[in-house]
């Protein structure tokens, strides 16, 4: 008999779950609170649970969705880059990013990317398959577990389009920021996406108080096409108009992410597109250094797409027509853990 996965099951989920086993329905938030906030790994140690009870679980239900196979530390920055299996055996990468005054963990929601931005190595794995809401929420749990700090915030920009992964990642979401789950408050989560407009709208619609983050990179359709294949769907405009919508539902400042290539997005005219961008909603930039991926991608755009070095001459450019514009660190660079560095090498050698 195959068993239940309890990580991943909502509150109302496991209130169904254990008034069909014929139990009271108050152990769903006992078991809740033990999956989440207590984050134990061993149903023997839900102790008001009766034993009876335990031992009911033990035959018919799992509790941990990822197995930890190794995790490499940054030298530079102590950035920690994890690497977890899951159960049918597909990979997935997380990574934790260490500052003084939080500690972000950047969470995986798709085995691979269908995406395929060229500037990124996940997109050279082909996309395998969608991650549960418990592969998601487990993610949090298993990287606490050998992280010192307690993780504060959230990003949902590691391998995958979170967008394309929208019921799960909704699910995941409510008991990450559940009072009786994990307890990371709402507006301490990011989801970036490539921008796909009616996905946008519909997160909007779900009405969770989260961050939002584009994927911009360039307001050059034609270069975004290159650098971004799905662009041949998606005009700027039509997200533009989604990330209006958003921000008019959800009243949370927009972040744009923006990956400075030499020659090809960083002269005067991209700053002053930027500037008319910026007029639009209230929003931040986040400036990236473009992080080689050619030890997986092969694509002949690559010859063209090199690290600008006018990384703080651009941002102060931004910065004097009154935009707030951050400068995004290169942690984990040295272990191939910074922005666009997550693969896994070794599907894709085989």
């Amino acid at each position: 008999m195959k068993k239940v996965s309890l990580k991943g099951l909502t509150l109302p989920e496991l209130e169904n779950f254990v008034v069909e086993l014929g139990w009271e329905k108050y152990r769903a938030r006992q078991i809740f609170k033990w999956l989440y906030n207590k984050q134990i790994d061993d149903l023997s140690k839900m102790t008001d649970l009766p034993k009876s009870y335990k031992e009911k679980l033990a035959q018919s239900v799992d509790i941990n969705e990822l197995k930890l196979l190794t995790f490499e530390r940054s030298d530079c920055d102590g950035t920690i880059k994890l690497l977890f299996e899951l159960k049918d055996g597909e990979k997935i990468e997380s990574v934790l990013i260490p500052d003084q005054s939080r500690l972000t963990l950047c969470i995986s929601t798709q085995v691979g990317c269908p995406i395929d931005c060229k500037f990124c190595a996940t997109g050279a794995m082909g996309f395998m398959r969608n991650l549960t809401a418990g592969e998601i929420v487990d993610q949090v749990i298993q990287s606490q577990k050998i992280s010192e700090r307690r993780i504060t915030n959230i990003v949902f920009m590691g391998m995958g389009e979170p967008l394309l992964n929208l019921k799960n990642l909704l699910k995941a979401i409510d008991i990450i920021t559940s009072n009786d789950g994990i307890r990371i408050g709402s507006r301490k989560i990011t989801i970036s996406t490539v921008g796909l407009p009616d996905k946008i709208k519909e997160l909007a619609d779900a009405g969770r108080k989260v961050k939002l983050a584009i994927s911009l990179h360039t307001l050059n359709e034609d270069l975004r096409k290159k650098l971004i294949p799905i662009a041949n769907r998606y005009p700027i405009q039509s997200i533009i108009e989604a990330v209006k919508y958003y921000y008019n539902k959800i009243g949370l400042r927009i972040t744009y992410e923006y990956i400075l290539f030499e020659g090809l997005n960083d002269t005067d005219e991209d700053v002053k597109k930027l500037v008319e961008l910026a007029k639009i909603v209230p929003c931040k930039i986040n400036i990236l250094k473009f992080h080689p991926v050619d030890f997986i991608r092969k694509d002949p755009i690559l010859k063209n797409l090199k690290p600008s070095k006018r990384l703080e001459e651009f941002a102060q450019r931004l910065r004097e027509n009154n935009l707030t514009v951050f400068i995004r660190s290169n942690a984990g660079e040295d272990i191939k853990a910074a922005c666009g560095q997550l693969a896994i090498l070794t599907e894709i050698q085989n």
